[in-house]
C-alpha cells in the first residue's frame, strides 16, 4: 500500500512524491514569452512531485488566449530555460503541456502578438458555441478552418518539433493536452468533428490524430518522457461525444501501446468510467478527481492509498498554496485562491500567496 507521500516512477521521471500540480492556464505571458515571475511562481511549487505547466501553444496558430507562452521559437526556448533552471534548483520535477486550442480562439489573439489576423482550425468548419477572451474582451467563437490532410501531417510535425523544443529548454518531459475542448479533444468530439475522411467518423478514426500526435512526440523525445492528459465527456469548449465509452478505452488501449510516462485523467466528465480506464492502462496513472478542488478535499490523498491512481493532481489548489504537499502532510489549514487574479495581471495572485508559516517561499 503506497501513500501519497512516496516517490513513484513515470516513465524517466522520478516523482518524489505522488502529489502533481495540474496545469493552469494564469496569462502572465510577455506576449508569447514566459517572464521572471513565472520561473519564480513555478519554483514556489516545485515540493509537487511533479508540476506540469500552464497550455504551451506548440505552434502560432495553436494559440486561443491571450498572453499564453509558446514553445515554437528559438526565443522562447530561451525564455523557459529560467523556469526549468528554477524548478530544478529546488529539487523539482516540471513537464511542458502542449496545448493548441484549435477552434477555441479568435484571429484578434494572433494579430495582437505580430501574426496576423489567423482563423483558428479545428477538424470541420464547425463553430463553437459561446465566447472566447480576446485582448479586446470577450468575443463569439468564429467558424475554423478546416484542416487539410497535409495541414494534419503539419500540425502533427508542430508537436514533435515544441516537444523537442521543451527538451532544449530543460524540461523534463511533456504532457499533449488531448481534453477541455482543445484540438485533440475536437477530433474526438461527435459534434466538432464531422470529417468523412480516415480523421472522422468511426471512433477508430476519430482516435487517429491524437495516437499520431503521441505517437509523433514519443518518437521526438522518447515515450519515457511523454504523458498525455485526457477528460472523457467533460464538456469543454462546447465538446459532445455520444459514444465516449466507446471511444475512450479504444484510445486508451492504444495509447497504452506505446508505453507513455503517463495517463493524467481528468475524471469531472462521466467518473464510472475511470475504473475501465486505470484497467486499460499499464503505465503510472495520475488523476484529477471528480471531487471539487476544494480545501475540504484532503481524501483526494486516499485515492492512492486505494489503488485507484498512482498519483493525484490538484489544481486550484496550487494557486494559493505553493507549499500544498508540507500543508496536506501537516494536515495544515489550506488557503483558498482569490480567483478574480486567477488571469492576467502582475505578480499579485500570482507569486505573493504566503506558505503556511506566513513567509513566501524562499528562493
Amino acid at each position: 500500500m503506497s501513500t501519497a507521500f512516496e516517490p513513484v516512477i513515470a516513465g524517466s521521471l522520478k516523482l518524489r512524491n505522488r502529489i502533481v500540480m495540474a496545469p493552469m492556464t494564469r496569462s502572465r505571458a510577455n506576449g508569447t514569452l514566459p517572464t521572471a515571475d513565472t520561473a519564480t511562481y513555478y519554483a514556489q511549487r516545485a515540493s509537487a512531485g511533479l508540476v506540469i505547466t500552464e497550455g504551451i501553444q506548440p505552434s502560432v496558430i495553436g494559440q486561443g488566449y491571450p498572453f499564453t507562452p509558446g514553445l515554437h521559437s528559438s526565443e522562447q526556448v530561451g525564455a523557459w530555460r529560467q523556469v526549468t533552471d528554477g524548478v530544478h534548483a529546488a529539487g523539482g520535477t516540471i513537464v511542458a503541456q502542449l496545448m493548441h486550442t484549435g477552434r477555441i480562439g479568435h484571429p484578434s489573439t494572433t494579430e495582437a502578438v505580430g501574426h496576423g489576423a489567423l482563423t483558428p482550425v479545428g477538424p470541420s468548419p464547425v463553430k463553437a458555441a459561446g465566447q472566447v477572451f480576446t485582448p479586446t474582451g470577450p468575443q463569439d467563437h468564429v467558424v475554423p478552418d478546416e484542416l487539410t490532410e497535409d495541414q494534419i501531417v503539419a500540425t502533427v510535425a508542430d508537436f514533435a518539433d515544441a516537444a523537442r523544443n521543451a527538451v532544449a529548454a530543460g524540461f523534463d518531459g511533456v504532457e499533449i493536452h488531448g481534453a477541455n475542448g482543445y484540438l485533440l479533444h475536437q477530433f474526438l468530439a461527435t459534434n466538432a468533428n464531422r470529417r468523412t475522411d480516415r480523421w472522422g467518423g468511426s471512433p477508430e478514426n476519430r482516435i487517429r490524430f491524437t495516437l499520431e500526435v503521441a505517437r509523433a512526440v514519443a518518437a521526438a523525445i522518447g515515450a519515457d518522457r511523454t504523458g498525455i492528459r485526457l477528460s472523457p465527456a467533460n464538456g469543454l469548449g462546447d465538446t459532445a461525444e455520444a459514444d465516449h465509452a466507446t471511444l475512450y478505452p479504444l484510445l486508451v488501449a492504444g495509447l497504452d501501446t506505446l508505453q507513455l510516462a503517463y495517463l493524467h485523467l481528468v475524471e469531472a466528465g462521466d467518473p464510472s468510467l475511470t475504473p475501465t480506464l486505470r484497467a486499460a492502462w499499464s503505465g503510472t496513472f495520475v488523476l484529477n478527481a471528480a471531487d471539487g478542488d476544494t480545501s475540504g478535499q484532503r481524501r483526494r490523498l486516499d485515492l492512492v492509498t486505494s489503488g485507484r491512481a498512482d498519483a493525484v493532481s490538484f489544481g486550484r489548489l496550487y494557486i494559493s498554496n505553493p507549499d500544498l504537499v508540507a500543508r496536506l502532510a501537516a494536515e495544515a489549514e489550506l488557503a483558498e485562491p482569490d480567483l478574480s487574479k486567477a488571469y492576467g495581471g502582475d505578480h499579485r495572485g500570482y507569486t505573493d500567496y504566503p506558505t503556511v508559516d506566513g513567509t513566501r517561499p524562499a528562493l
